[in-house]
């Protein structure tokens, strides 16, 4: 559970800092992206549509990558790769490499980890696990479905934290605040690493 509560976490901050540093863009949670998407391109404003289409565009790409090749701890990798290289390249590239460089690491690693214990999980949206959350208090009574509920709603909370945490690191420490989710997908790596044998 301590696996997908970071992620959660880090997905609430990565939708925030970009949102905030990179020209109000998720980097996340795509259905921002998709609104935007369709709004600007009915005000004629191009260039902004665009801007919210290529992070759609990689995070399909991204998410198609994890999906086919079923290896959650090398697209973990691969998210910690892609974050660190936008860390360091950003404000000297343009945002139009940079964000699609972190929804594509997001997509990876979003969709290698989509499960905590028996229940299905988004750690870039909180839409979903509420909607989870809301079907399980509703479908039985019994102890199983009070801790789905349960569950779901803390991922909720953790995606709020991270997006919080996001803003506030954004605004005090700049493109370096990557950081704090680079640190989280390190900490998911070394907990799911398997155990040596002797």
């Amino acid at each position: 559970m301590l696996v997908a509560f970071l992620l959660t976490l880090s997905g609430g901050f990565l939708d925030a800092f970009t949102w905030l540093s990179l020209g109000g863009v998720f980097a996340s949670s795509q259905t921002g992206n998709v609104a935007f998407l369709g709004i600007d391109a009915m005000s004629g404003q191009w260039r902004q549509a665009v801007h919210h289409l290529l992070p759609i565009v990689a995070f399909l790409l991204g998410a198609s990558l994890a999906i086919r090749i079923r290896a959650p701890l090398r697209c973990l990798v691969g998210e910690i790769v892609c974050l660190t290289v936008a860390m360091l390249l950003l404000h000297r590239i343009p945002e139009m490499a940079t964000i699609p460089a972190i929804s594509f690491g997001v997509a990876l690693r979003s969709a290698s980890f989509r499960q905590v214990e028996r229940w299905q999980i988004l750690t870039v949206t909180v839409t979903g696990d509420m909607l989870r959350a809301i079907d399980q208090s509703v479908a039985t009574s019994n102890r199983d479905a009070a801790r789905g509920t349960w569950i779901m709603f803390l991922l909720c909370l953790m995606f709020l934290m991270g997006a919080a945490l996001g803003c506030c690191a954004a605004k005090w420490m700049g493109a370096w605040s990557l950081v704090l989710p680079i640190t989280s997908s390190m900490s998911v790596l070394w907990l799911c690493r398997r155990p040596r044998r002797s």
